[in-house]
């Protein structure tokens, strides 16, 4: 099992930036993909952006492409994102989640961090 903590969620300006922090403990051998979901009040968990583990290539939702970067830091077992230019769109509950290796879904994931851009 992965445990999982986020970290850095907060209010910002429209414009502005946050970075988001997301520890990684227990069998953090097991983990092939971390990635960052999201929900706004009302709506379904988004997808925003991954980072594979082992080569630390990214993929990241057209929606936050350009904007958001997604990182790792294999030995102390963090993955973080950067957030710029946020817009009130990008308002919503971040996740962090892991994939291990040989699973099929995302089973591993943090508490989530409210992160609200005023405009």
């Amino acid at each position: 099992q992965v445990q999982l903590v986020e970290s850095g969620g907060g209010l910002v300006q429209a414009g502005g930036s946050l970075r988001l922090s997301c520890a990684a403990s227990g069998r953090t051998f097991s983990i092939h993909t971390m990635a960052w979901f999201r929900q706004a009040p009302g709506k379904e968990r988004d997808y925003v952006a991954a980072i594979v583990w082992s080569s630390g290539r990214t993929y990241y939702a057209e929606s936050v492409k350009g904007r958001f970067t997604i990182s790792r830091d294999n030995a102390n077992n963090t993955v973080s994102l950067q957030m710029n230019s946020l817009t009130p769109e990008d308002t919503a509950v971040y996740y962090c989640a892991a994939l291990r290796v040989g699973a099929q879904r995302y089973d591993s994931w943090g508490q989530g961090t409210q992160v609200t851009v005023s405009s």
